[in-house]
């Protein structure tokens, strides 16, 4: 039977029919292709990033990276903000509003100076977008006056941040870069310049591949390559670490949170909620599979909710931050020996291989029964449960305390899916 569960929420004011976002990239950059995207039940549109200046794009400019035969699992991204003049883009974002006034249409923006904030501002005022994003993120513009160069600049942010604050009413996201050590210094500063929310994160520079024909990176672009952006679910640890980071600071957690950063599945949703994001955003997943995989995300976290009570969103928007305290804090008291299910072990010797190889050498190998055996050394790592092929046949055990130690209640993972 189909679950139906409450998908709206309010975003930065803005009353979304669902969280689920195209982010600003190749996968929303016409009339058409968000419109289709509308049409499929995403719930609203970063619109690819608008500028003065018109891209002038290489080819080819994507790559990507995989393992054992997997489908990829990062995509390296060479393509700058919108290569269609701006005014056409300004243009088709009035028609989606006239044509679907039930999604949010959020405009991306990106300007060299100043002025062209101010500028660019005033069109999406005079457009009447309800939300707009700046882009000081992106890390593959060929100006060092735009994209991530200014991301890691907090006066930069804090000026055009209040350049557009100033032009126009409309709330204003500040879409972060990953390529730097703290985030939570330009945060600060977008909020001190104006901005009503964040979005994080975006790509982060990389070389995914060496290209031993050319002796270049991938993609190859006339015997040459460069650094450029790397998204994908890859990235999704990365993203999850900032967004926690983040809320950390009273002052940026009590605003709106946009979420990107290898969201392909409900589950990746279900993460990102947890973390405290009101909406979320998706490029790399929708490149492998089409706008479709929204209706997998939206079943998803509708059966999730439907399993653990939930109503509504809000619910559990931001239950994890809590629980994820650094790393001075953690109960060390104890360890949790694995426990091994040898009816269901098939005998491949993955974990006596690790153990012995890369932790504490603290199974023994029974020969005649080809089963692990746990023996002293084990001190609760559980390496062996993440290498083990077979989920469920290692699994977290017997707790056992340090000498000395208060014991107390322990709370474990007991279902790894």
């Amino acid at each position: 039977m189909a679950v139906k569960k409450d998908l709206s929420i309010e975003y930065l004011g803005v009353k979304c029919q669902n969280p689920f976002f195209l982010s600003s990239s190749p996968v929303g950059s016409n009339y058409e292709m968000v419109a289709k995207c509308f049409e499929t039940g995403w719930g609203g549109v970063f619109y690819k990033t608008v500028g003065i200046f018109v891209a002038d794009e290489c080819s080819p400019r994507f790559d990507q990276t995989n393992k054992e035969g997997l489908p990829w699992i990062g995509f390296k991204n060479m393509e700058q903000i919108s290569d269609k003049p701006t005014e056409l883009n300004f243009e088709n974002m009035y028609k989606l509003m006239r044509d679907y006034p039930d999604h949010v249409m959020v405009a991306s923006i990106m300007g060299s100076n100043e002025e062209e904030w101010r500028e660019l501002a005033k069109m999406c005022d005079q457009c009447g977008v309800p939300l707009i994003e700046g882009n000081f993120s992106c890390p593959q513009m060929t100006s060092h006056e735009m994209g991530s160069d200014v991301g890691t600049n907090p006066a930069l942010v804090e000026k055009y941040c209040r350049a557009v604050s100033e032009t126009t009413k409309i709330p204003f996201i500040a879409k972060m870069t990953p390529n730097i050590t703290d985030m939570v210094v330009p945060a600060l500063a977008a909020f001190k310049g104006g901005a009503a929310g964040v979005s994080t994160i975006n790509t982060i520079k990389s070389i995914t591949n060496i290209d031993l024909e050319n002796m270049t990176a991938m993609p190859v672009v006339g015997g040459k390559s460069s650094i450029s952006g790397y998204s994908g679910a890859a990235v999704k640890p990365i993203a999850l670490r900032f967004i926690r980071q983040l809320m950390d600071n009273p002052e940026i957690r009590k605003h709106d949170f946009s979420g990107i950063g290898g969201i392909e599945t409900w589950r990746d949703c279900i993460e990102f909620f947890l973390l405290g994001s009101k909406n979320l955003q998706v490029t790399t997943a929708i490149m492998q599979y089409g706008y479709r995989i929204v209706e997998d995300m939206a079943n998803g976290v509708m059966h999730f909710m439907e399993e653990r009570g939930y109503d509504k969103l809000e619910d559990f928007i931001g239950l994890a931050i809590d629980n994820i305290i650094p790393a001075e804090d953690l109960n060390r008291d104890f360890k949790i020996l694995p426990d091994f299910n040898h009816d269901t072990c098939i005998g491949c010797g993955r974990c006596y291989v690790s153990c012995y190889d890369a932790a504490h050498q603290a199974i023994d190998w029974d020969e005649e029964k080809r089963r692990p055996v746990l023996n002293d050394n084990c001190v609760g790592c559980h390496l062996c449960l993440n290498v083990c092929p077979v989920n469920g046949v290692i699994t977290p055990g017997e707790i056992k305390w340090k000498e000395g130690r208060k014991h107390v209640e322990v709370k474990m993972k007991h279902i790894y899916e």
